[in-house]
């Protein structure tokens, strides 16, 4: 018999979606106090005449439904359109440092700010700023500056395409191409690896495709969390025979079976789809062997059929016409031993060659990923053995067929369309200063990973935040909280309070509250709209229309147009308030440095907006050998090993209740966990072998290169559940001190948050536990950051 379960586990046995996610988004309205109003805000959401998701960036249909949002797509705009507010009286009656002693949870649950900020060091209170003094500050403060590479500009993928461009217009203008972007922590890999793949930094697929697919590769990513809506599109390919085959160290309720909320039958019937046709439960890490084995299967089944005087497996006439490097591909599949990637995967020959099996006799694949994939020190080339493994049958540039990032937050990929790279191709340069008749910077500047180090090390003096928790969302809090305290200036622009803003600065930081998603911006010539793309490179309006919450509250264009006009001037002679006043005359520069925005103005005004070109979608390949390129990863190994049986392999998780670092709630309701976070998922097996018991508290701390005394979280349960040997799990952001700066992928930078080598110790018994300065705490177990 079963022991008694640790407080708040349960083992959930329902499906995803279905009556839970309703009673989860009426209880979300309740709790945000806008049952009413949030009900009407939330049909709203992704129409043609309504605003796009603040949360993910899956794709609208182009026939709408009565209602096109998800469980936790209603948590976001809840969370946003909240009736609760803070403004002068919270911050009198709340010190930051007692503040800080708070959760994240509740932090951000206190509501929307009300009002621009500035922190007195004097008093350890934010206190109410008038909107010009601050501004004048704030551009004093960037202006004084000895060098503009001193300055980091970090945007989150919540902003719009428009403020995104005169963010990048400003700071180019000023003298840097320092943009720490959301992407360097989630799909920069995609960024950085596509282009040599296939020519463009982007999936290949239209949602349409998925219609036309008949096998669906599902790869490191959990969509019944993070991109819900998606869930519609795998019941309708399952439904209708289509196979889906999945590669996960968990096993994701979503992707076993989902329950339809616009189902009436699967409603009124309790019932539900089954999603994946095959559940691959790899190690962490063990991705790039898992697609290693497969490619090599298959080679191996068309040289028998070769011989065999069969139909080929490969797709030879493509691989002749438009590829490049297949010799060298081919040559080390052959070389790569089946036990090397059995034990890296964690997957049997056998399960891996009935997956190729499969995938050869499928008539159009995609491959969909996410940040499983991308977050590893091998995350550039995990992508691109994805994208190896699909031009093996000219999967690419087809219908129903092609590659699939999953991008994470809703205008992530659109940001950096528009201009937010630290990494600009000197096209885009070119193009801006025959635009705006200035000469741009030419050298690349930092990503989240260089500015974190910058700043930690004194080498960057201020820092502006466009949105988003970056301290906190960042690998290594340690090194971040380092940073801040030493800036001479940090500027938060948000919507509401996190615990980033409460790492105050030696000199300056102030509080900027914007607009969000779903509220009216109006301007000189009237309303505005402003534009998103999503991961699927379609570019439409997004349109708000509840009051702001507050008369204090500034849209993010005319935020950035402000700081830009109190830092610069006159300088390059940009009329920043026409651009505010219409942001049609953003789009029209736009539209005049990228030729793809072509009629933009007209262009969004279709319901449904506009695809922006795929070159690799067209068969057409932008890579400097002309063709899409097969690139060979030596090994099989993603991430750093060691023969140590009492090294495991640490996953970093979100919560159902959660979207990036916000905590909606102390829920996970898939993987059973309530009210709490406090949480280290292993399975029986492990537990056991390491000489635990399910419900023993415990101690985490870095194993192997980047230890030392204070990469240790503390005081986290133990949690039985299903994972492959060598392998646990626990929530983000709480487990980022385990993770170094250092540790990311040498090509993108990504932070390697998916892969880290831990050891585990009783609570308290950890050696050299005495000297460490506590880095985690319980609060309403949930695990408190103290950096």
């Amino acid at each position: 018999m079963r022991n008694k379960r640790p407080d708040g586990i349960k083992d959930y046995t329902g499906p995803a979606g279905g009556w839970g996610a309703l009673k989860a988004v009426a209880m979300t309205l309740k709790a945000q106090q806008i049952v009413q109003r949030g009900a009407q805000t939330l049909l709203k959401s992704n129409q043609p005449d309504g605003f796009d998701c603040p949360s993910c960036a899956w794709p609208d249909p182009k026939h709408t439904s009565s209602f096109e949002f998800c469980e936790n797509g209603a948590k976001a705009v809840a969370w946003e359109s909240t009736a609760k507010r803070i403004g002068a009286d919270f911050f009198a009656a709340h010190s930051v440092s007692d503040i800080w002693k708070q959760s994240d949870h509740w932090i951000e649950g206190q509501g929307r700010v009300t009002d621009p900020l500035r922190y007195n060091a004097e008093t350890d209170h934010y206190e109410v700023v008038d909107w010009d003094e601050a501004l004048a500050e704030i551009g004093a403060g960037l202006a004084k500056l000895a060098d503009p590479n001193q300055a980091e500009f970090y945007t989150s993928g919540r902003c719009s395409n428009e403020a995104a461009f005169l963010y990048q217009l400003f700071a180019r203008l000023y003298g840097t191409n320092n943009f720490p972007d959301c992407s360097n922590m989630c799909h920069e890999a995609t960024s950085v690896g596509l282009p040599k793949s296939i020519g463009i930094g982007k999936g290949t697929v239209s949602l349409e495709d998925f219609d036309d697919c008949d096998l669906i590769l599902s790869i490191g990513h959990n969509p019944g969390t993070n991109h819900p809506r998606m869930m519609a599109t795998l019941r309708e390919v399952a439904r209708r025979g289509g196979k889906i085959i999945v590669f996960n160290p968990l096993k994701e309720r979503s992707l076993e079976r989902f329950e339809s909320p616009q189902s009436v039958l699967e409603m009124a019937t309790f019932s539900a789809t089954p999603i994946a046709t095959n559940y691959l439960q790899v190690k962490v890490g063990g991705d790039a062997a898992a697609l290693k084995g497969i490619s090599k299967a298959l080679v191996a089944m068309d040289k028998a059929a070769t011989a065999a005087g069969d139909v080929p497996v490969l797709d030879h006439a493509f691989i002749a016409e438009h590829t490049a490097g297949i010799d060298a591909l081919i040559a080390d599949l052959e070389t790569s031993d089946w036990a090397d990637i059995e034990h890296a995967s964690g997957l049997g020959r056998s399960d891996l060659e009935e997956v190729a099996r499969l995938y050869s006799r499928s008539k159009a694949t995609i491959a969909c990923y996410g940040m499983g994939i991308t977050q590893h020190r091998s995350g550039t080339s995990n992508v691109q053995q994805i994208a190896n493994l699909l031009l093996l049958r000219g999967n690419m540039g087809r219908p129903g067929a092609g590659i699939c990032p999953l991008r994470g937050h809703s205008n992530v990929q659109g940001d950096r369309t528009v201009g937010i790279t630290e990494r600009p191709m000197p096209m885009l340069l070119d193009k801006m200063k025959e635009v705006f008749g200035f000469e741009p910077p030419r050298a690349h500047g930092h990503s989240v990973v260089e500015s974190i180090a910058a700043m930690r090390d004194g080498k960057a003096k201020a820092i502006v935040c466009l949105g988003g928790n970056l301290a906190i969302a960042s690998s290594d809090p340690q090194a971040c909280a380092q940073g801040f305290r030493n800036m001479d200036l940090a500027v938060h622009i948000t919507t509401k309070l996190n615990r980033t803003q409460l790492l105050m600065a030696k000199g300056a930081t102030y509080i900027l509250p914007c607009l969000g998603r779903t509220e009216r911006d109006t301007q000189e010539s009237g309303p505005q709209a402003v534009t998103v793309e999503d991961s699927m490179s379609m570019v439409h309006a997004s349109r708000g229309f509840l009051m702001p919450p507050g008369d204090n509250v500034r849209s993010e264009p005319w935020i950035v147009a402000g700081i830009a006009k109190a830092t610069l001037g006159d300088k390059g002679g940009i009329d920043w308030d026409s651009y505010v006043a219409n942001y049609d005359r953003i789009r029209d520069k736009i539209e005049a440095v990228f030729p793809a925005f072509k009629d933009y103005n007209v262009r969004i005004r279709e319901p449904g907006g506009f695809h922006l070109p795929n070159s690799a979608a067209e068969r057409v390949w932008m890579t400097d050998s002309g063709k899409a390129n097969f690139i060979v990863s030596p090994g099989v190994e993603e991430d750093q090993t060691t023969d140590d049986p009492t090294v495991m392999r640490l996953t970093t998780l979100r919560s159902h209740d959660q979207y990036n670092t916000t905590i909606y709630a102390l829920d996970d309701r898939y993987r059973g966990v309530f009210g709490r976070r406090d949480i280290l998922f292993m399975n029986a097996k492990e537990i056991a072998r390491l000489g635990f018991a399910e419900g023993d508290i415990i101690d985490v701390r870095t194993a192997l290169q980047f230890k030392r005394d204070d990469r240790i979280v503390q005081g986290l349960t133990l949690v039985e559940h299903a994972l492959p040997d060598g392998c646990c799990a626990s929530y983000y952001p709480e487990t980022q001190p385990l993770i170094a700066l250092e540790d990311h992928d040498l090509q993108s930078l990504t932070p390697s948050y998916k892969s880290v080598p831990v050891q585990i110790h009783t609570a308290g018994t950890d050696d050299g536990a005495e000297r460490i300065v506590e880095r985690a705490g319980v609060v309403g177990r949930h695990v408190l950051l103290k950096v």
